[in-house]
């Protein structure tokens, strides 16, 4: 088979790999689509990878091609997508339904081959359905709309409460897709990408907002603070900001993953106790039962047409494009949103 590997920093060559070998509790995936995320950026242009060579991918839809002996709930030719974390089951997070915050996991694309590639063998239990009604293009982008949902559900929404995101990368946008089908009320974004503002307006946003041609502070001047802030641009400085943009007794929600070292004035840290705020952490999507909540109302969400991802599909390549797609995403000010490998499409 055809499959992408990293092998050294911002080295990738496509190679000719045989098919993973199926164990009795897994299924090989014949892959239709994989994306390509932004924690895929550091492992092809830093080398942040565990071990050289690598296939990243982890999200990613197909057709289950063989099933292993012991597997009972699939069989060959269901569309599946993959959940790409595979805990241990074993350690007390594991056995508490916390799988998220397993000690001893592995993942798909990362520490184990992904889904750049025809074929990628993974846990049966990892695998959902996708219906009929829902493309596996479409499916392919459940992974990252799982992540939303996660950060949403963290806090307790209260209907038609005001809500700030910060970014609108695919998260963020994904976000406000999945607000929006939450029932919230007013949604602001905030970015310094006029495409990705215009696209998050044209999704379901109410507001947007280029701090670079108007800082937040100005704008929320005459305006009253939004109830609900959700980072997920993962900056130091919308990091500190979320806590300052948010109402007294608000909740703030943290999605993205910061790189740079995030400092708080005293001011600032004040804000969360004189205005008795609720924060969160996000870390990925998953539930119990395994792989959750958020992988089941992802996909409902999206076969009912209460959330259409296609405007966020912005580029389709094949494995011969090699590095394109990454070059395409990792430049300055890119437009590009979600970007997918078509590898066996339907």
């Amino acid at each position: 088979m055809k499959a992408l590997e990293v092998v050294g920093e911002t080295k990738m060559i496509l190679s000719e790999l045989e098919k993973p070998q199926l164990a009795t509790d897994k299924v090989r995936i014949k892959v239709a689509y994989c994306g390509v995320c932004g924690s895929d950026l550091p492992r092809y242009f830093a080398g942040g990878v565990h071990s050289f060579p690598q296939v990243l991918g982890h999200e990613f839809s197909g057709v289950v091609e063989t099933v292993g002996a012991n597997v009972t709930e699939m069989i060959s030719g269901d569309r599946v997508a993959v959940a790409p974390l595979i805990p241990c089951g074993e350690c007390d997070a594991c056995q508490k339904g916390e799988p998220a915050m397993c000690s001893n996991y592995s993942f798909i694309g990362s520490r184990e081959p992904g889904a750049m590639a025809e074929y990628v063998t993974v846990p049966a239990k990892n695998c959902v359905k996708v219906p009929e009604k829902l493309s596996l293009k479409e499916a392919a982008l459940l992974e990252p709309l799982t992540v939303a949902i996660h950060g949403i559900e963290r806090i307790n929404l209260k209907a038609g409460v005001s809500v700030l995101v910060l970014g609108a990368g695919t998260i963020g946008l994904l976000t406000v897709l999945a607000l929006r089908a939450r029932g919230v009320g007013e949604i602001t974004v905030a970015d310094l990408n006029t495409k990705k503002l215009s696209m998050a307006q044209k999704i379901g946003a109410d507001y947007i907002v280029d701090p670079n041609e108007q800082p937040l502070e100005e704008y929320f001047k005459d305006r009253e603070l939004p109830e609900v802030v959700i980072e997920t641009a993962g900056s130091a400085f919308t990091q500190v900001q979320a806590i300052q943009l948010v109402k007294k007794r608000g909740k703030v929600s943290y999605v993205g993953t910061c790189t740079k070292e995030v400092v708080f004035s005293p001011e600032d840290f004040e804000k969360i106790l004189r205005g008795e705020l609720e924060i969160t952490g996000s870390w990925m999507s998953y539930s119990a039962p395994f792989p959750g909540y958020e992988w089941l109302a992802g996909l409902r969400y999206m076969a009912e047409g209460e959330i259409d991802v296609k405007p966020l599909i912005t580029g389709i390549y094949s494995l011969t494009d090699k590095e394109k797609p990454f070059d395409a995403i990792n430049k300055k000010d890119s437009e590009q949103i979600k970007v997918l490998y078509e590898i066996h499409p339907e």
